[in-house]
């Protein structure tokens, strides 16, 4: 096969060691030293677009967005095929990263994705491609840190808005929108009905688009489950959020936050994913392992989540126990994010 009147081959012995080394600094952090063997890869092997793909990839880990969509476009050139080539994945997340929507919809295309066309207000090239359908997934935020597993609505291939109400230390507030990576690790898992659906849980890259609604702590009182839905409820006819974290947190291993959890049963050791949500503000896959769960005794005072502006959050609480002054109380009201 030729490209560019030169015949394609397989890559030299050079081309693979170079390519295998800056892949193992890769792995160790040093990315400046596998950046210089993968471009010595690309000057062995230009017209291979593994070359291009691999300095893609690298960009990406390092969050260089600009030379990510270079290096990709080149490796897209360079295609056998297009229809399932991650390279149009990776150009994507890098097109969402830019705001490149016109790169961004062409790549997903040619990954094989169906993109509908921009609505009639939005009639124009630059439009986000949005209405693809993608429904509810789980991202893992600071995969890097102390790392939180939440749950969110995908707005595209690469960008997930966030719905649970993220516990401070991940940084990370409710309403905000996160760049994912494409392959996920693990899964999660719902029932419902008579059906179990599973869904990815992707890594976050970085945050797109921060929120400017505050998280809040609080302790409640609720004498029962339908004291704790009604604030719940409460904050979601508001536009905002509250979440019983007493319920919806728990404490899981990397290796078992990283497979597919169809209950809160660890490994008992924890490692660096401490953290786990349900679905958003809900008790969560089995719910029932949470204290408070179905089946377990109940217990009134709960720590939970809320976000919500400053000068809405204690107007919702004192409304939630003004409704139910005998089964209701709240206290010690922090914000935390």
């Amino acid at each position: 096969m030729k490209f560019f009147g030169r015949v394609r081959h397989r890559p030299s012995t050079d081309w693979r060691l170079a390519t295998d080394r800056a892949f193992t600094l890769i792995g160790d952090g040093r990315y400046e030293d596998a950046g210089a063997l993968l471009t010595r890869a690309a000057d062995l092997e230009p017209w291979l677009s593994e070359s291009w793909f691999n300095l893609a990839l690298l960009h990406k880990f390092r969050h260089d967005w600009d030379r990510a969509r270079v290096a990709g476009l080149r490796a897209v050139a360079l295609l056998d095929r297009s229809a399932g080539a991650p390279d149009w994945w990776n150009l994507g997340i890098a097109a969402t990263a830019l705001q490149d929507w016109p790169l961004a919809r062409r790549a997903w295309q040619a990954y094989g994705l169906r993109v509908p066309g921009p609505a009639p207000a939005e009639a124009s090239p630059n439009a986000e491609p949005t209405g693809m359908g993608l429904g509810s997934s789980a991202v893992r935020l600071s995969p890097e840190g102390e790392a939180e597993v939440v749950w969110g609505r995908r707005l595209d291939p690469a960008r997930i808005e966030v719905q649970s109400i993220p516990l401070p230390s991940s940084g990370r507030r409710w309403g905000e929108v996160v760049l994912h990576d494409g392959v996920p690790h693990g899964e999660r898992t719902l029932l419902s009905g008579a059906s179990l659906s599973a869904y990815p849980v992707f890594d976050e890259i970085e945050l797109w688009a921060p929120s400017p609604v505050p998280t809040w702590v609080v302790l409640l009182e609720a004498a029962t489950e339908e004291d704790r839905d009604a604030l719940e409820a409460l904050a979601a006819e508001a536009g905002f959020a509250a979440e019983d974290w007493s319920s919806s947190v728990r404490l899981l291993c990397r290796s078992c936050s990283e497979s597919r959890m169809p209950s809160d049963q660890g490994d008992g050791e924890l490692r660096q994913d401490p953290h786990d949500h349900s679905a958003p503000g809900r008790p969560g896959p089995l719910g029932h392992m949470a204290p408070g769960g179905p089946g377990l005794l109940w217990t009134p005072e709960r720590e939970c989540g809320i976000a919500a502006p400053r000068g809405l959050v204690k107007g919702l609480l004192d409304g939630w126990v003004a409704d139910s002054p005998d089964s209701r109380a709240w206290r010690d009201l922090e914000e935390v994010c």
